[in-house]
């Protein structure tokens, strides 16, 4: 299993590619408020992608994924198609994009609060937040992939939250997703280790509630067995030489 090292060429491309992702989900977010549908959601971000950042929208037709950014609200765990139902007080909302720019791909994802945010709805999103920057803390060179996992995993049920394991980040660069995986949860070394020039996605799936999940009939929206909130947050990572670089980081 070999993983790819970027070259400062391409690292730049990764940058762009990483920040306009991230402008997309500063962009959409005052847009993200009760009464919106995600599919008014999802065609203000294709608009914006295509004819602002003249970017494409990675998601739309991607094995015949429909729309173009993901929409998982309250117990959807990820890849929600958006549609007509409008979101409403109290919902949590996770925003995946992903743009295509000169080739290389930029792909991030974040949670938004629907007007007043319950005691529940605000505990999952920090608590997904936190185990995502844990698992950031922990790149550097030399560094065995699984101590992401193990890092988050830890957290995670000090928190009396589950880790979903059936998803996970993933290398990226001109392919959306490739080597290595990047599992979210305690698992033995990998054998991978980081090494300067790999870029990836980090994007644990953390549950309210136990860790089952399952795959609805329109084959992508994926959701808690137990119907209990899901919040994921993702970056796009580059390993540098003294640790690493959050390439879709926002600058608001």
């Amino acid at each position: 299993m070999s993983v790819e090292i970027k070259s400062a060429k391409q690292i730049k491309k990764m940058q762009l590619a990483g920040k306009l992702a991230a402008d997309v989900l500063d962009m959409i977010e005052p847009h993200v408020k009760v009464g919106v549908t995600t599919d008014e959601l999802d065609k203000i971000c294709h608009d914006y992608i295509v004819d602002v950042q003249q970017a494409i929208p990675a998601p739309l037709n991607y094995h015949g994924f429909p729309k173009s950014i993901c929409t998982s609200v309250n117990h959807q765990v990820c890849h929600g198609i958006p549609n007509n139902k409008k979101l409403k007080s109290g919902d949590i909302i996770n925003i995946d994009i992903t743009v295509i720019k000169d080739g290389y791909h930029g792909d991030t994802s974040r949670m938004f609060k629907v007007g007043k945010a319950t005691v529940k709805g605000d505990r999952i999103c920090k608590i997904s937040y936190d185990c995502l920057q844990i698992g950031i803390d922990v790149v550097k060179p030399g560094v065995d992939f699984s101590a992401i996992g193990q890092a988050i995993e830890v957290y995670a049920n000090k928190q009396y939250c589950s880790v979903v394991r059936e998803y996970c980040g993933h290398g990226i660069g001109q392919k959306f997703h490739a080597e290595p995986q990047v599992v979210h949860y305690a698992d033995k070394n990998s054998g991978i280790i980081m090494e300067p020039g790999m870029t990836f996605t980090i994007e644990p799936m953390i549950n309210l509630g136990k860790r089952e999940i399952k795959q609805l009939p329109d084959k992508w929206t994926v959701i808690t067995k137990d119907r209990s909130l899901s919040a994921q947050w993702e970056h796009t990572i580059l390993v540098t030489d003294t640790g690493c670089e959050i390439l879709t980081l926002s600058e608001n």
